[in-house]
This record gives structure tokens, C-alpha cells and sequence, in this order.
């Protein structure tokens, strides 16, 4: 199991033992990191932030997803939850962006960002560059913060409105997490049942940010 996912995974659950830094690899990780980082800084948001984002929910139909708003990039601590922050070693600037599902129902906040710091090896060494550790995030709460967007269907996303999540990192230090929720502002309680379609649309949007992101 990659670091990353037991890093993810020790935010969700204290039975998952702690991941200690400076394992094996991290020479040629924080190598192919700062290139990445290059990369990112050259590319627009845009590029990082697609006005939509297509793919298919759990029964096959073609589902869209539409921006709603994204922030202006900022620190990786205002982005994301200490948790996260824990595993994000070497983070330094991060853009936050919350889309929509067509019906309005769904809102998803995603947290992008690339690592640049050398020591952010540490984060991701044992996952080959180019290789990437996915994991499903049952309380993201832990991870990115939300961003609610005025005047539309993700004006009432906060912090308590986190039901869900998903996460993708890679051993180039590209990171794409993810936090869902319902637009009508209905908050996560202990219990609550996570929709397929909600839990989906954070995957699905963490996968398609995180594969276009620049290498």
C-alpha cells in the first residue's frame, strides 16, 4: 500500500498506523516534483480548471458537472485541513474550485495543487513518478476546505455540508482532492447515507482535474 493512501487514509481512521517521512525513492521524486511545479505555474487556470467536466455515473449515463466558481490561488494552509496538510508536505500554493452537477443537486469542492518543494518526496515516495494512489474519503472534512460560491447552487457549501470525498496523488506530486455535498445545505451527521451519485461526482472530478493537471 503507497504512502500516500495509508497518509489519506490515517486522516479517516486511527487504526491506520502513522507513516513516517524519508522513505526510499525520494531522490527521484522530488526530481520529477520540481519540473511538475515549473509546469503549473506556466499554465493558466483555466487549464487546471475546466469550465466542465464530462464522464458516466455508476449506471453508464452521461453526467456534467459545471464550474460554479473558483478562488484565487492561495496558501495550501487556507486550501486545505490539516489533515491533509500532514500528508501535503512541501505545498505551497493551491486552487480551490466548486462545480456543480447540471441538475444543481450535487456540489463538489476540488483542491489542486503540485508540489514543489524537494522535501515533498517525502509525501509521495513509493509511488513511481507518473504512477498515482486513489482512495475514497468517507469524512473529507478532514481534507480540503469547501468553497462556497454566492448567488447559486453552492452558496450553502460549508464545512459542516462535507459528506464525502475522493483523492488522487501521484509520484510527481500532482494532488487532486475532492469534497461533496448537496446544494439544498443539508449538513453531514454521524450516519448519514452518501448517495452513489454524490460519492461519483467527487471521484469523477478528482480523476479528470488530476489527469489533465501539467507533468
Amino acid at each position: 500500500m503507497s504512502v500516500v493512501l495509508l497518509a489519506l487514509m490515517s486522516a479517516i481512521s486511527p487504526t491506520v498506523p502513522a507513516v513516517h517521512p524519508g522513505s526510499a525513492g525520494s531522490a527521484g521524486s522530488a526530481s520529477a516534483m520540481s519540473a511538475s511545479a515549473g509546469r503549473w505555474h506556466a499554465w493558466s487556470a483555466t487549464t487546471h480548471l475546466p469550465a466542465s467536466v464530462r464522464g458516466t455515473s455508476p449506471s453508464g449515463a452521461r453526467v456534467t458537472y459545471l464550474l460554479a466558481g473558483a478562488a484565487r490561488e492561495t496558501s495550501c494552509r487556507r486550501a486545505f485541513r490539516p489533515a491533509a496538510l500532514r500528508m501535503l508536505r512541501g505545498c505551497v500554493t493551491a486552487l480551490l474550485a466548486t462545480y456543480t452537477d447540471v441538475t444543481q443537486t450535487y456540489v463538489v469542492t476540488a483542491g489542486v495543487t503540485v508540489l514543489a518543494r524537494p522535501g515533498a518526496a517525502r509525501a509521495t515516495a513509493g509511488i513511481p513518478p507518473g504512477a498515482t494512489a486513489e482512495v475514497r474519503v468517507r469524512r473529507l472534512r478532514a481534507l480540503v476546505r469547501p468553497l462556497a460560491v454566492p448567488g447559486g447552487p453552492a452558496e450553502r457549501f460549508g464545512a459542516h455540508q462535507c459528506l464525502t470525498g475522493f483523492a488522487v496523488a501521484s509520484g510527481d506530486g500532482r494532488v487532486v482532492a475532492t469534497a461533496a455535498g448537496y446544494a439544498d445545505g443539508r449538513p453531514y451527521r454521524r450516519g448519514t447515507q452518501v448517495a452513489p451519485r454524490l460519492a461519483d461526482g467527487a471521484r469523477l472530478i478528482a480523476r479528470a482535474l488530476h489527469r489533465d493537471l501539467p507533468r
